[in-house]
């Protein structure tokens, strides 16, 4: 099973992908894929925390912005992941790290089976609130560095209830690396995504495109609300309201 560990700079991706290796790599054959613009920084860290043999650890330089190699064209992870299995295989688990993104990121089902989106405390409160299709429909939300939340003014219990508000009902874990029960309480949520992955129950769904939303006039006039479609990438350039509508 391939899982994606999404969300956004500094909430602790590679941290918790740590965390998972050390705690499962007992039971299961592990293999890890990070993703950074241009460097391996991830890969390196992952690497020096000794949680897995380092050659279970490959780096994807993605060269362009970090949602473009898990969702636009995953050609790139999914080499990597064919060779990881080639080379230790067969194998239980592949986790696939993005690199940090914003709000929006999220892995294509062909590239990822189960997917989580990973915010933290120190990011602010709020943020669950802001939405977006990793916080709403990811398979798993996790809000991380609950120990930090009393040193930044943050009411951890009200964001994972408001997350869990957001999500309708859908899991989300509250996490730390500090705290033994959150960690057990991630790592059963993997073996069970991974139980139903096994036995065919599990099947992979696009959290999907951005939400609805609207763009403005240069003052303000001719907003208009819409949708994008799955994959679709376009621009607007509204023309200022005075101006004529050209060919």
């Amino acid at each position: 099973m391939r899982l994606g560990v999404a969300g956004p700079v500094g909430t602790g991706k590679s941290s918790l992908i740590a965390t998972l290796c050390q705690a499962l790599s007992a039971e299961l054959r592990l293999g890890v894929i990070t993703n950074d613009i241009y460097t391996d920084e991830d890969a390196r860290f992952l690497k020096s925390a000794g949680v897995l043999d380092p050659e279970r650890i490959r780096p994807v330089e993605t060269g362009a912005c970090p949602h473009t190699a898990i969702r636009d064209d995953v050609t790139a992870n999914l080499l990597a992941a064919e060779d990881l299995e080639a080379d230790f295989g067969p194998l239980d688990l592949v986790i696939i790290e993005s690199g940090g993104d914003n709000l929006t990121a999220t892995f294509s089902p062909a590239l990822v089976d189960a997917q989580l989106f990973v915010l933290d405390v120190a990011g602010g409160g709020d943020v669950v609130r802001k939405g977006g299709p990793g916080i709403a429909r990811a398979d798993l939300l996790v809000v991380n560095k609950t120990d930090l939340g009393e040193h930044v003014g943050v009411d951890v219990e009200r964001m994972t209830r408001e997350g869990c508000e957001a999500r309708q009902g859908a899991p989300v874990v509250a996490l730390s690396r500090h705290d033994e029960a959150s960690i057990r309480t991630l790592t059963r949520w993997v073996r069970e995504t991974l139980a139903h992955y096994r036995t065919g129950d599990h099947t992979p769904v696009d959290p999907g495109p951005m939400a609805p939303h609207f763009h403005t006039g240069q003052h303000g006039e001719g907003a208009h609300t819409h949708p994008h479609a799955a994959g679709a990438t376009h621009t607007h350039d509204p023309a200022p309201a005075e101006a004529g509508r050209g060919a």
